[in-house]
């Protein structure tokens, strides 16, 4: 697929999304306001959008519904504008900075930062229960997959780890564990639901899927670390450095920049191995070189 073409696929993407979250977060002029407010400004108008591009990627490698596709693009950016919101907060990574504005919490305060974060997070879920064409099962998968995704063994037990390895090492088991859940439980999350959006998924689609998306949330976070070691905080829309400076470990502190970036590389291999006999899959191949090769 050429570069151009993918381009105009993301910016469509990010109208599509844009929709969805305008369609199902509540009005800035609903009470309560503040709080409303709030979920609006950390959920619109920013970001990669990269988990709604997975959910849509892997949508169209079948039939989907236009309306199941679209509640679960709202829901899992709901899901990660959550996870920014408390990751930024003082007591997690204490960030000012997010998306090339303030955090949630400079913007409105800690306390409804926290509640944002919590309403987005039920609202998501919200989301996935309201009717569409897929049959009641298909729409328990989808549920269970981004709840799943969101509890103590996706990213808030990665989010746990995070918080209790700072000033140590571990080993690299170890530290793909910890991402595997904080990072990568959602981005694989966003693959499943765009495939369940589908009348016709099969298990055998599902598992090469998820094979992709395991190693692409792996290589997401990889570059990541290394874009905090490299890249300044303008380019970044968030504060850079902030592993070095925190003490945590990451794998440009594990391996070094030049094998972190051999590393990813590697990863994005993988996961592109992983859907090569699935048909039509060369936005998500597309997706996979964006990943690798991205600078902010």
């Amino acid at each position: 697929m050429k570069s151009l073409n993918f381009k105009a696929w993301q910016t469509k993407v990010q109208a599509q999304t844009e929709m969805a979250l305008n369609r199902f977060l509540p009005l800035d002029n609903q009470s309560p306001e503040i709080l409303h407010q709030a979920m609006r400004y950390a959920t619109l108008g920013g970001g990669k959008r990269l988990r709604a591009a997975l959910v849509v990627a892997a949508g169209e490698l079948g039939r989907y519904d236009e309306t199941a596709l679209s509640q679960a693009i709202a829901a899992v950016e709901m899901i990660h504008a959550y996870s920014l919101i408390h990751d930024d907060l003082p007591c997690m990574d204490d960030d000012d900075m997010r998306r090339g504005k303030p955090s949630c919490h400079k913007a409105f305060g800690e306390a409804q930062a926290l509640l944002a974060g919590d309403a987005l997070q039920t609202l998501a879920f919200e989301v996935l229960t309201q009717d569409n064409a897929l049959p009641a099962y298909q729409r328990l998968q989808s549920l269970r997959t981004l709840a799943n995704a969101a509890g103590s063994l996706g990213m808030a037990g990665g989010q746990s780890i995070d918080l209790s390895v700072v000033g140590l090492l571990p080993d690299l088991p170890a530290l793909e564990n910890m991402h595997a859940l904080k990072t990568g439980a959602l981005i694989r999350a966003s693959v499943r639901l765009g495939a369940l959006a589908c009348f016709d998924v099969a298990d055998d689609m599902l598992e090469k899927l998820d094979g992709y998306a395991a190693d692409l949330g792996l290589a997401f976070q990889v570059v990541d670390d290394i874009l905090d070691a490299r890249a300044d905080s303008q380019t970044l829309g968030k504060t850079a450095g902030k592993d070095a400076d925190n003490n945590k470990p990451s794998f440009v502190s594990f391996m070094g920049i030049e094998t972190a970036e051999q590393y990813a590389q590697t990863l994005c291999l993988r996961a592109t191995e992983s859907i090569k006999s699935i048909p039509n899959s060369e936005i998500l191949h597309a997706i996979a070189h964006f990943v690798c090769e991205r600078r902010s």
